[in-house]
């Protein structure tokens, strides 16, 4: 079965053709990054934007680089929520004009879902049940995958996501958008031992995070030594603030593989591509005897193949829609309204 899927719900226009949830045949990307640099973040209108001028020659380019025509696609899959309103709903009009005018299935993915599929393309043997520790821009949270399409929330952030402290902290710092990569390179030069920075503490839900305290107290320091005219130790800063990260978070999936007795965890989201977390969530999980899955690089962002790679199994479900599908700013990755 060949999806051509469509993902728009940030600052990438992606789209890509995938067989059978598995095998990526094109998966084509049209960043904005360099454009939304000069402003040191997303502009929402500027994004759409720019999804509207690229996501049809986008389509023309993965069906020639597929080597494949309209008649060889089986159904369209899109990013339907969450992400930015404007930019979301560019993608949806797209895939269901191009569903309508092929005559083929709708099928609707959620972004998030899209994230924990992209270690289905790069580990053709992983199945669930497994756990999950997405870490995104704009969600943290540790997912139980059931099944493909079956899932359970155990904990979430509380507050911010983790990667948007990174782009935050990163941007107070005068690093280029995005903050999160340039952090992470910034803090392999720096001794985390320099700074002390505030890690959340498990609550009433041991699962759940909190990321607002460590982002206020890095911001607060920065802006302290800014004004007394101290020097800042900005690789050891990066590298103190990302160990406060990863020390909140695998801690947490430890204690989730320990009581539920799952032995495989994955990692997904822009931020699993952080060094320091995968780092610790390898050498965390290899003392468990666990294994862990992460994705490449090129497919820890966000991307088509990874929509494609879910909606397939979206469909197995039955989980098809037709053209009165809407797009959502925010909703959960078990389909509730928020």
């Amino acid at each position: 079965m060949n999806i051509l899927a469509v993902e728009s719900s940030c600052d990438e226009t992606a789209v890509a053709i995938v067989r059978d949830g598995r095998e990526v045949l094109t998966d084509c990307i049209a960043s904005q990054v360099a454009l939304h640099r000069e402003y040191g973040g997303v502009v929402p209108e500027i994004a759409s934007r720019k999804h509207i001028e690229a996501i049809y020659g986008l389509a023309d380019q993965a069906l020639e680089e597929a080597g494949l025509t309209r008649d060889d696609i089986d159904a369209v899959a899109v990013t339907y929520a969450p992400g930015l309103i404007g930019a979301v709903l560019v993608g949806v009009n797209f895939a269901k004009a191009a569903a309508m005018a092929m005559g083929k299935p709708l099928i609707p993915v959620h972004h998030i879902r899209g994230h924990i599929a992209a270690n289905y393309l790069a580990y053709p043997d992983l199945e669930p049940p497994f756990l999950c520790l997405v870490v995104s821009g704009g969600h943290t949270m540790i997912i139980e995958v059931k099944d493909y399409t079956d899932m359970r929330i155990l904990g979430t952030t509380l507050d911010d996501a983790a990667g948007e402290c990174f782009d935050k902290v990163g941007r107070v710092l005068g690093m280029p958008y995005p903050g999160g990569a340039a952090l992470d390179k910034a803090a392999q030069q720096g001794d985390e031992k320099n700074y002390t920075l505030p890690v959340s503490k498990p609550g009433e839900n041991p699962y759940n995070m909190s990321f607002s305290g460590l982002k206020t107290a890095t911001l607060n320091l920065i802006h302290h030594a800014d004004q007394v005219g101290e020097a800042l130790d900005i690789p050891s800063l990066c590298a103190a603030f990302t160990a406060a990260v990863s020390e909140t978070l695998v801690p947490r999936v430890v204690r989730a593989l320990e009581e539920t007795g799952y032995r495989k965890v994955a990692v997904a989201g822009g931020v699993a591509a952080n060094s320091r977390i995968r780092h610790d969530i390898l050498e965390a999980a290899e003392k468990l005897g666990a294994t862990v899955y992460m994705p490449p690089l090129k497919l820890c962002g966000d991307n088509g193949a990874m929509i494609g790679a879910q909606a397939y199994y979206e469909y197995l479900a039955g989980n098809v829609a037709d053209m009165s599908l809407n797009a959502y700013a925010t909703k959960s990755i078990l389909g509730e309204a928020l």
